[in-house]
């Protein structure tokens, strides 16, 4: 055998074990840390983004009543600074939502309290990782309303971001965003939806080339997914068997609390998954684009009351794994669970992360940029961070990315991102950039990807803007997640 034989073959084994997938098949030890930091009670939300532009992700949580907390990252290490900062009301806090609203560069963070004195909402405008409240500036004062989900969103593609937030008993608004002024024009496109609304989240479900919205109801009232139709929406989800969200119809004890859009079964089209008062619903999107509830078949039909879906692949096999947490209602404390996807179904793991006595907040992000994820609860008890502990190649087996508008400040929300073998067609991971993920909140982070494979990886990007699907390509990305990969979207 020559000696250029020889070493095409070790160069093609080298190559093989490279692109392999690597499973880890025995539960994931999730790891609690800094507890004495994350000590406080009664939280309700928690969001994340990198407010001082270190590149990491500091984390906001909002509190049923007691002073609200900013955590700054320091390379993985949370210290409060909060009252530093200028976002530490002591006001019973039900949403937050990050966002660039102002393109300079850095997210700014809108705030939605429980009805009290003063406006219910509160719009912090960030300047070098301190805020002032431009509310009343923006036009965003608002005295009445029970401020549920919020979503900076570019809804009509003009460049800048808009604000929607739904509200439990008013109709929800959609603040569009005129040189930096917010006029509610939810009436005009068709999105003033009187029932008692609660989740949210922005796709472009049908691939038509323009962001869709979902809502959430409670109460017994049917959900809606309203369909964008140029620019008006029109509710479809009764023709699509979407209404009910896998609970029962017309039952007042039961709603949804929140949706969750992503590709489940990784065949490249988006899937819903609603977390309810009734059992969890999971409507897998068909070729054809059809909706089918497969929840018992991928296990997660267990009856009880949910707020929130959060989905992230903790152990880097490509494949969306879910945490449902269970809500704390009526004096019982509905369990929560951690579901690993194994391909075609969820399997419920024992955990640390189900010790913490958790409701509401749950979101998952890179808090080191080394490609661990960690997931940040709230609840009852102590709000709580955990990480994912991965063997060091494992963790660095994922991509991080951000993708941005032309100049490089806002974030896409609601993009699409792509993952696919080097020089291929072959679809490794379907992600989206954050439009209203979390239990009524949003964070903007970087898109964390865990993968089946090192190697190379080719990253696509499509951005629906007013009826096209504009995509941006990167052939030949190293698959490492301590680089970031970033994306601009004209």
């Amino acid at each position: 055998m020559t000696n250029l034989l020889v070493a095409r073959l070790t160069a093609l084994a080298l190559l093989t074990n490279a692109l392999a997938p690597t499973q880890l098949d025995a539960p994931i030890v999730f790891t609690e840390q800094q507890p004495s930091t994350f000590a406080a009670t009664g939280a309700l939300v928690s969001a994340v983004a990198d407010i001082d532009r270190d590149g990491d992700s500091d984390l906001f949580v909002g509190f049923g009543g007691a002073s609200n907390r900013l955590y700054r990252n320091d390379a993985g290490v949370f210290t409060e600074i909060g009252a530093a900062a200028g976002v530490a009301d002591a006001r019973a806090t039900r949403a937050a939502a990050f966002g660039d609203m102002d393109a300079d560069g850095d997210p700014d963070l809108l705030v939605g309290f429980a009805p009290g004195a003063g406006s219910v909402l509160r719009l912090y405008r960030n300047d070098a990782g301190r805020f002032a409240d431009v509310t009343d500036a923006v036009g965003l004062s608002m005295n009445t309303g029970a401020v549920r989900q919020p979503v900076w969103v570019d809804v009509d593609a003009d460049g800048d971001l808009d604000l929607f937030v739904a509200f439990r008993d008013r109709a929800n608004a959609l603040y569009r965003n005129d040189a930096g002024r917010f006029v509610d024009v939810a009436a005009d496109v068709g999105l003033a939806d009187t029932r008692r609304s609660v989740g949210a989240v922005w796709s472009d479900l049908d691939a038509d080339g323009d962001l869709d919205v979902v809502v959430g109801n409670m109460d017994g009232d049917a959900n809606a997914v309203y369909r964008n139709y140029g620019g008006r929406f029109r509710d479809v989800a009764d023709s699509l068997g979407l209404a009910w969200g896998g609970r029962a119809p017309r039952d007042s004890t039961n709603g949804t609390v929140r949706p969750c859009v992503a590709d489940v079964d990784n065949d490249g089209r988006l899937d819903l998954l609603f977390a309810n008062y009734g059992p969890p619903g999971l409507f897998l999107q068909r070729p054809n684009g059809a909706w089918r509830n497969d929840a018992e078949a991928w296990g997660v039909a267990v009856d009880g009351r949910y707020d929130s879906c959060a989905l992230a692949d903790y152990d880097h096999d490509g494949r969306l794994d879910l945490y449902l947490n269970g809500t704390v209602t009526q004096g019982r404390n509905w369990p929560d669970y951690l579901y690993r996807n194994r391909g075609g179904r969820f399997a419920a793991e024992s955990s640390a992360v189900l010790r913490v006595a958790a409701d509401h907040g749950a979101v998952w992000f890179d808090r080191r940029g080394d490609g661990t994820v960690s997931l940040a609860l709230t609840g009852q008890g102590p709000h709580a961070l955990f990480d994912a502990d991965l063997p060091a190649a494992v963790a660095r087996r994922a991509l991080r990315v951000r993708v941005l508008d032309g100049a490089g400040h806002a974030t896409r929300a609601g993009a699409e991102v792509r993952v696919y073998a080097a020089g291929t067609r072959r679809l490794l991971a379907l992600r989206l950039v954050d439009a209203g993920s979390g239990y009524d909140a949003q964070s903007d982070a970087p898109v964390a990807i865990g993968l089946p494979q090192s190697g190379r990886v080719d990253v696509e990007v499509t951005w629906p803007a007013a009826g096209t699907r504009r995509v941006v390509r990167r052939r030949g990305v190293p698959v490492d997640a301590r680089r970031l990969v970033e994306l601009r979207v004209p």
